[in-house]
């Protein structure tokens, strides 16, 4: 039987948020420290503990089938390769900086500057495509200091908290891309991997709309149930269940992490009370 060949971080931020989405769906993965491949007992997958900038043209060449990766890494390598689901972490921005002590955010500012970073392609696009005319020093490494040296007048470089840019006395600017972690497939798939594949791909869905959604119960009048009901559309239907009290029901149901609050003052509102949030481990819809 076929085995899914899946690229991850050897080290590095995506390493060990890669693994936990793999625990996460249930995929158990033998102590690969020190070790290029490891196997998997209990689905039909090797992972390959990569290099982060090689995996790219592992992936353009087939030598993995997929990979967990940045996305900002897929955009700046330019190759043949397919997104097919956005992972939610190791979010970060590719973002144009300069020394705090400039005050202007116009990206004119760039026009006939050095800019320093290690994501040449992407800011070369970028700078076409805004018609800003600027020398790109390409290195690795610290590419912050760059213009504490003289090296630059500013710089193009991932950006998280933006801790390491104040350290260094630079403001953030101008930003280029969002980007998170994604997994990616080759072009060259064949039929009995992509069922793999999509068996995986359902399993990541499941626990990611977990991730991104609460079970809540509350206690309601029983004349409030359609209204209330309504606040909730996650799920076809709530699930409705009279208490002892006479006029009162519980309600179970599940709403999105992003409209928690929202969703909480809307539901207290209408009448809810006792209102109970438990944490979803997996949700398959």
């Amino acid at each position: 039987m076929s085995k899914l060949k899946i690229a991850i971080q050897k080290s590095g931020r995506l390493y060990e948020e890669s693994l936990q989405l793999l625990k996460d769906c249930g995929i158990f993965v033998n102590n690969g420290k020190d070790q290029l491949k490891v196997s998997v007992d209990n689905f039909p997958m090797e992972i390959m503990y990569l290099r982060n900038s090689d995996i790219p043209q592992y992936l353009e060449d087939a030598v993995v089938d997929v990979a967990i990766v940045g996305e900002n890494l897929l955009v700046e390598k330019q190759k043949n390769i397919e997104i097919v689901q956005k992972l939610g972490f190791s979010k970060c921005r590719v973002s144009l900086a300069i020394p705090k002590e400039v005050e202007t955010n116009d990206i004119e500012y760039f026009q006939g500057k050095k800019i320093a970073t290690s994501y040449p392609n992407t800011l070369k696009n970028f700078l076409q495509k805004n018609n800003i005319l600027a020398e790109i020093h390409t290195i690795s490494g610290s590419v912050e200091i760059a213009p504490n040296i003289g090296l630059a007048d500013g710089i193009c470089d991932i950006v998280s908290s933006g801790s390491t840019l104040f350290k260094n006395g630079l403001r953030e600017t101008v930003t280029i891309l969002k980007s998170e972690a994604v997994l990616a497939k080759t072009s060259k798939l064949d039929l009995e991997k992509s069922l793999i594949l999509d068996k995986f791909l359902f399993r990541i869905k499941a626990v990611l709309k977990a991730k991104n959604s609460k079970y809540i119960l509350m206690n309601v009048p029983t004349e409030k149930i359609s209204e209330i009901s309504a606040v909730l559309p996650v799920l076809k239907s709530p699930t409705v269940i009279p208490l002892a009290e006479k006029g009162w029901s519980s309600i179970h149901s599940v709403i999105d992490e992003e409209r928690f609050w929202e969703v909480i003052d809307e539901l207290k509102d209408k009448g809810a009370q006792d209102i109970l949030i438990i944490p979803i481990d997996k949700m398959v819809i």
